[in-house]
């Protein structure tokens, strides 16, 4: 499917009838067009979270709002819009995620919808399937992602890396709290698991992009979770020795 749908538009209009220029350009991001949530949309709603009359809430509440459509697109892409305002946005969006109770509740999710690019039947029976597949578990993430934030009031990915950075100037006793969670999180975005066959359009390429950079940025926090856990451990065991020599 090429062009915004009637549907798209419609709800666009109704957004810029009220004024509200931010749900707008969510509906923008979101539409059933058939690849990545556009980058002036993207680069207007991070530069609105930077703006401090911006209403967060009402931004993350539209989001959520259209993660609830029947498309598989539609949801993908509020997914994708979120999670890219969690890494570029105002760290205030995903501290409101934070607060919530309930974030995205997607573990049933299944598109049954006749919408799609593919030529039979068949072919848009299974592409639906695989990737509402993929939608359950990006939404798995990014709860898990905004719990680890509750948890422990910073992102993994967020925070200042190396010599000096959090994971390595942490106390024992919060190290041994923040790395079960910090492991949680790395195996719930590890079982997003596609395959190179499986990138086969613009939405799911965008998310595994998102899902790779923050990979990286956790793997590094652990690793210096790790050394410095391990430098208090034969710090101990030192004082330790030289105590009983």
């Amino acid at each position: 499917m090429s062009g915004q749908t009637l549907t798209d538009r419609i709800a666009a209009a109704q957004y810029q009838l009220t004024g509200s220029d931010m749900a707008r350009a969510v509906c923008k991001a979101t539409t059933h067009e058939v690849m990545a949530p556009k980058k002036k949309h993207l680069e207007y709603l991070v530069s609105a979270t930077n703006t401090t009359n911006v209403n967060i809430p009402q931004m993350a509440d539209t989001l959520f709002e259209r993660a609830t459509n029947a498309s598989w697109v539609v949801v993908f892409k509020a997914l994708v819009t979120s999670h890219h305002m969690c890494i570029y946005g105002n760290e205030r969006f995903i501290q409101y995620l934070a607060s919530r109770t309930s974030l995205f509740n997607l573990s049933n999710f299944i598109d049954k919808t006749e919408i799609s690019f593919f030529n039979t039947k068949n072919e848009l029976k299974q592409h639906c399937y695989d990737m509402s597949t993929f939608i359950r578990r990006y939404g798995r993430y990014l709860n898990e992602k905004a719990f680890a934030y509750r948890q422990m009031a910073f992102d993994f990915t967020r925070v200042k890396k190396g010599a000096e950075g959090v994971m390595r100037t942490m106390t024992t006793e919060k190290l041994l709290k923040g790395m079960p969670v910090l492991q949680t999180q790395i195996d719930t975005l590890l079982e997003f698991d596609v395959h190179p066959k499986e990138l086969n359009n613009g939405i799911i390429n965008a998310s595994f992009l998102l899902l790779f950079k923050d990979l990286v940025k956790l793997f590094a926090s652990y690793n210096d979770g790790v050394i410095n856990l391990l430098g208090q451990r034969l710090s101990f065991a030192w004082r330790f020795r030289v105590e009983n020599v």
